[in-house]
């Protein structure tokens, strides 16, 4: 019964604007009628990346719950950890609608919101309020008119950091004007070097861009290992629209879903071999055959967000429970023993 009332709810959704619905989804959440099954976890699938102890490595990505207002029933649906965001310093309205579109045709999705949030103030504020449970880290992002993006990092992390357990330093939304400017070797290292200075114990992320050369993937990661980035997410969304069905395949904007599995999953592998920093696999990520193959190409955990737009909330319990299943199918005792172990495959 309660799949049947989901697809309903997500069928309902889909006749409206994404955005309109997305807004409804958060609001659904934060009432008691979402049946949500609580923390999903097996010795199997508890795991430790960066530090952090997670009950399985199922996580929600940035974007979902940008100004952090639904922690609580999300820390509930099955998620091992969370990820709210992005937060700038000041509260920005974004780019004009509209600005999220669904790609039915190809289960997935466009946007370029170009980070509207309700500023690092009102955010940091809900995540002192929040209550315990798997870990949640922010996504930092930079003012549209900032004079200095590379300073609005650091300036987030160290309002929010007594709050948070992790923080993720994005540099590759294609959203933000001349954002993905800051991936080149000597300006990442720069933002890096101001980002740690702030910390305190939080460990650091680094969200990389899929639209990256093999010399940038290899400048990367040894600015992320001189840096001591605690983990790499790879990746964010994609400004390549090559195999789409859709006709609103040529809206603007950063394309998320089932197109980007394999490029973001080869950017994954590639990165696997270039650095020993725990990988965060994202993109495209539908089922645990996907969460799991993404393991074995490099991760040591993975985050979705566009999935839910066609799974339902209830998307994130059943990759976490599938995943136990093929972990122990294939002999695994835990997500670590699979980590990696097909990463040639991708290369």
């Amino acid at each position: 019964m309660k799949a049947t009332l989901e697809q309903i709810g997500l069928k309902a959704l889909r006749r409206i604007d994404p955005e309109t619905a997305h807004g409804l989804a958060l609001t659904a959440l934060r009432t008691p009628f979402v049946a949500l099954p609580g923390p999903v976890t097996s010795p199997r699938l508890r795991t430790t990346v960066a530090g952090l102890d997670l009950p399985n490595p199922v996580g929600l990505a940035a974007g979902f719950d940008k100004n952090a207002t639904a922690i609580a029933p999300l820390s509930r649906a099955g998620f091992g950890w969370i990820e709210v965001g992005a937060a700038t310093p000041l509260a920005q309205p974004g780019n004009p609608k509209p600005r999220l579109f669904r790609l039915t045709e190809d289960a997935a999705a466009i946007n370029r919101f170009g980070f509207n949030n309700d500023g690092m103030d009102a955010i940091c504020a809900r995540l002192a309020r929040r209550p315990a449970g798997v870990p949640v880290g922010l996504n930092l992002g930079a003012n549209k008119d900032s004079s200095s993006k590379a300073d609005d990092f650091a300036r987030v992390l160290e309002h929010c950091r007594d709050h948070i357990d992790f923080a993720t330093v994005n540099v590759s939304s294609p959203n933000t004007e001349k954002l993905r400017d800051l991936q080149g070797p000597m300006a990442l290292a720069a933002l890096l070097d101001g980002v740690m200075q702030v910390r305190g114990q939080v460990p650091v992320f680094l969200k990389i861009a899929p639209d990256l050369t093999d010399q940038d993937l290899a400048d990367i990661a040894k600015v992320a290992q001189d840096a001591r980035v605690s983990a790499i997410i790879t990746t964010n969304t994609t400004l390549d629209r090559d195999g789409l069905n859709s006709p609103l395949a040529r809206e603007k904007g950063g394309l998320s879903g089932a197109p980007l599995f394999e490029k973001s999953t080869r950017v994954l592998a590639k990165m696997y071999r270039l650095t020993d920093i725990p990988l965060i696999g994202v993109g495209g990520i539908s089922s645990a055959r996907d969460a799991y193959a993404k393991i074995q190409a490099g991760a040591s955990a993975v985050q979705l967000y566009t999935g839910l737009v066609y799974g339902g909330l209830s998307l994130a319990a059943r990759i976490a429970e599938g995943l136990d299943v093929l972990l122990q199918q294939d002999g695994y005792s835990s997500v670590e023993d699979a980590v990696g172990t097909k990463s040639k495959d991708w290369l």
